[in-house]
């Protein structure tokens, strides 16, 4: 196997086959990356992550408060949690993963912040059905606590509300889906949804909907690939306080 290319874990999955690999791109001074593929669709990598981070930025922004319960929906690379554990406010992180690789990724140490998500008090993973606990408004995401509301919920799941992983997340992107949703939060509490690509003004116009208040957010960032910027889009709505 050569030294600038090394295939970490590859496995069948309900969603398809699932890929961790790392990459050293020379034109880039032999920078060091990781990438998940499922199927042949590129689902992340390493070099690009600045929309997930500013997904936690925005959406844990909005709040003044002085602890907040925190609720992320994807684990992929870790970079959302990351970037939540780093408002010293959060008092606890659910991170809720569908595929159980993913997690076993941090939990052996097989990506970079594997360790910084396992080793933080604060955080815990739980391999679980992300939508399936939304539509469930009897309890919560939290199965140690499974009646508490959440002070923010990040979704860092799907490309786009209209671009999904499997058919059956688009019923969340639904305004039933959503107010279901928004039955997780206390009162005056955060959702906030990373996507691929600008903002979607009619899945703007649906949050508003369902939300005392919604708005949506363009995030540019360097490519190095291309020479040139790609963009994200972080939606953040808020419930009436």
């Amino acid at each position: 196997m050569s030294l600038n290319y090394k295939e970490l874990d590859f496995q069948q999955t309900p969603l398809g086959e699932l890929m961790l690999r790392r990459r050293r791109l020379l034109q880039l001074g032999g920078l060091e990356i990781y990438e998940v593929k499922l199927g042949e669709d590129f689902l992340m990598s390493s070099l690009f992550h600045e929309a997930e981070s500013q997904l936690s930025s925005l959406g844990l922004g909005v709040l003044k408060r002085k602890e907040l319960d925190v609720v992320v929906g994807g684990l992929g690379l870790g970079y959302t949690a990351v970037a939540a554990l780093e408002d010293r406010r959060v008092t606890s992180l659910v991170v809720v993963e569908f595929l159980e690789a993913v997690i076993q990724w941090h939990q052996n140490g097989l990506v970079p912040l594997g360790r910084t998500l396992t080793q933080d008090p604060r955080c815990r993973l739980v391999h679980a059905d992300f939508f399936a606990l939304s539509q469930d408004v009897s309890k919560n995401f939290d199965p140690a606590d499974p009646h508490k509301k959440h002070d923010a919920i990040l979704l860092d799941i799907d490309h786009t509300p209209t671009r999904v992983l499997h058919q059956t997340n688009t019923r969340f992107y639904s305004e039933q889906g959503l107010r279901e949703l928004a039955q997780h939060l206390k009162p005056g509490g955060v959702f906030a949804l990373w996507a691929d690509g600008f903002p979607e003004a009619s899945f703007t116009r649906q949050l508003a909907g369902v939300f005392a208040t919604a708005e949506s957010h363009t995030i540019t960032f360097e490519n190095p690939i291309t020479g040139g910027s790609s963009e994200g889009a972080v939606y953040v709505a808020q419930t009436t306080p």
